[in-house]
């Protein structure tokens, strides 16, 4: 498990992990917040570099900078060479940082290709903790053993596959990625209805479940990659990572324990005494706790998609949450720490509870509940 005081130094071979995900999941430009948030949980980034010709990504390149990573730029070349480029410049790059800047204790590496198995083990003998990071469908079997721990974009909370994902290829690399990458394809996208607010919402209303989420969000991130009780001071520099202006103040609390115990009577988590005073422990209420909650959510998914499926027809994805908040007027897929409706639905169906097939007729997910 990590430490407190994890520092890591990211980077992206992001040819390989652009083109794998709007190839494998639909997703152009490429959406580095997911990646942010998740190292988030685990330390303080101190270095963000990613490697391409961003001449083939200027969208995703001004996105990168607001992002705070540096852009490190590998020319185009003939035939294989400019991969070769960018996959030494990057491993080079971090090995002299490793040997240089002694206080980096976690490196975590973007990208799909097992080229880079060297590299991730002789950061290891340098005893630095490697995460890797890849979309599933263009990530060697070879790479993810290799790292300290490996995680698949396609799981990470937030990302919004908008096409079926292509079976897992096992090769080094896509095989656009040795060639410039063409423009991106239109792909059909999930298209979520506007969903109206129940009679006794309101925009403060609203805020308080965004708030509540985050913090259930970060905290069950923290449970999953710490050892130990998780203390509130710690959940709040988890917040500042994700989010450097948040402000408790900016949501009506003088400090982050009034909003701590305000979430308490609200159900969303529970505090007990922490080893200091003033710092509690936080952790999900006991009894009816928050699994419990989310199963309740998923039993109503399940029986309204089986209420509105006939024999000719199957329930669309579009549309269902106003489904379920006539069933609930109260429904939000957010106070289960879930960032959209589509991804809800998803882990439904990771659990087996309801099937998700995309139909091209309709352009949209149709749903249904395994027999």
């Amino acid at each position: 498990m990590i430490s407190d005081d994890e520092r890591i130094a990211l980077f992206l071979d992001y040819e390989n992990l652009a083109i794998g995900a709007r190839d494998g999941l639909g997703v152009a430009p490429f959406d580095f917040g997911p990646i942010a948030d998740a190292l988030a949980e685990r330390g303080r980034v101190v270095a963000r570099r990613a490697y391409a010709d961003w001449s083939y990504f200027d969208e995703d390149r001004r996105l990168l900078a607001r992002a705070q990573v540096e852009l490190i730029e590998i020319p185009q070349r003939l035939g294989g060479s400019r991969k070769n480029a960018a996959d030494i410049k990057m491993a080079v790059d971090a090995i002299e940082l490793a040997y240089e800047r002694g206080f980096i204790t976690t490196f975590a590496i973007g990208t799909g290709d097992s080229d880079f198995t060297p590299l991730v083990h002789k950061l290891r003998e340098l005893d630095k903790r490697v995460i890797g990071i890849g979309v599933q469908s263009s990530t060697s079997a070879l790479l993810p053993p290799a790292c300290d721990e490996f995680l698949f974009y396609d799981r990470l909370p937030g990302v919004e596959p908008v096409a079926p994902v292509r079976a897992p290829r096992r090769g080094r690399r896509p095989a656009a990625a040795a060639t410039a990458p063409p423009a991106p394809e239109p792909t059909p996208p999930v298209v979520e209805a506007p969903e109206p607010p129940a009679e006794d919402d309101g925009p403060a209303d609203d805020a308080d479940r965004d708030l509540g989420a985050l913090v259930a969000r970060t905290l069950a991130g923290l449970q999953r990659h710490t050892d130990g009780p998780v203390l509130a001071s710690r959940v709040k520099r988890a917040i500042l990572r994700k989010d450097p202006t948040f402000d408790e103040a900016d949501h009506g609390f003088r400090n982050f324990s009034e909003l701590l115990r305000r979430l308490e009577t609200e159900r969303v988590v529970e505090l007990r005494p922490g080893t200091a005073q003033g710092d509690p422990e936080v952790t999900f209420p006991q009894g009816e706790s928050a699994e419990a909650a989310e199963a309740a959510a998923f039993r109503l998914l399940v029986d309204v998609i089986t209420r509105l499926r006939t024999p000719q027809s199957r329930p669309q994805l579009s549309g269902l949450k106003n489904q379920l908040r006539k069933r609930e007027p109260g429904f939000s897929e957010k106070r289960y720490g879930f960032n959209s409706f589509s991804a809800f639905v998803r882990a439904a169906r990771a659990r087996g509870l309801v099937t998700m097939d995309w139909d091209e007729d309709t352009g949209d997910y149709l749903l249904d509940v395994p027999a």
